[in-house]
């Protein structure tokens, strides 16, 4: 049953105007281009948001209703997360979101003719294992392709339940010389920063809540390549 239902998804995604499915060689060998493949009612000349590691598109949904003035895109690998999101953004007539159906480790690539005005990075897998460690969304490598295709002072938030990827990530940046916005370890017992990152929670978020755990915060702007 399970099986069917993700064939089902799979091919709503293939007919979906919101979502863009690019094969990992035409993006690597130059022959895919994003501004190329946009539906008519989605306008490049906005501010562009992106999140990574979407999932069902919880905060690009939510982001893309309070700031209409803005486009939002949502990236992750797995088809059947964002058709949950590109469903519901098609259903509410949202035409300011689409998502991205791509690794991420390519987004230097993707959006190689388009700059970004704002990342948001929410709990990611923190790939705690040192083997891991170049997977992990705030890697130096990855933090490079951010700052290739990010605006001159643009923001990057990154919120997670994972204390180690938090230090980890302000590690990084201090150790680089990175412009550090806020830096909270429990934004539900801390002020200071802006009043959205509370505001709008995902599926994952209201879990590690009832579990108790502490929601950690990070809003930086990349100075220079690592």
């Amino acid at each position: 049953m399970g099986s069917k239902n993700k064939l089902s998804k799979f091919s709503d995604n293939e007919r979906f105007p919101n979502v863009i499915q690019p094969g990992r060689h035409d993006i690597l060998d130059g022959n895919f281009q994003l501004l190329a493949q946009l539906p008519d009612f989605f306008n490049p000349q906005k501010h562009t948001v992106l999140e990574l590691g979407c999932g069902k598109g919880e905060y690009t949904l939510e982001l893309a209703r309070r700031f209409p003035e803005k486009n939002f895109i949502g990236i992750d690998i797995k088809g059947a997360r964002i058709w949950k999101g590109a469903k519901t953004a098609l259903e509410e007539g949202l035409h300011n979101v689409l998502f991205l159906r791509a690794p991420i480790e390519l987004i230097d690539l993707i959006f190689s003719d388009w700059k970004i005005s704002e990342i948001w990075i929410t709990f990611p897998d923190p790939q705690i294992k040192y083997r891991r460690a170049k997977h992990r969304l705030t890697h130096p490598a990855f933090l490079n392709k951010y700052y290739k295709i990010l605006e001159p002072g643009a923001t990057v938030h990154l919120k997670t339940d994972s204390e180690f990827l938090h230090g980890y990530t302000q590690g990084i940046l201090h150790a680089t010389g990175q412009n550090i916005l806020y830096a909270q370890h429990d934004i539900y017992h801390a002020g200071g920063y802006p009043p959205i990152v509370k505001e709008v929670q995902t599926f994952y978020e209201k879990q590690f809540l009832q579990q108790g755990k502490a929601i950690t915060y990070l809003a930086f702007q990349l100075t220079r390549e690592i």
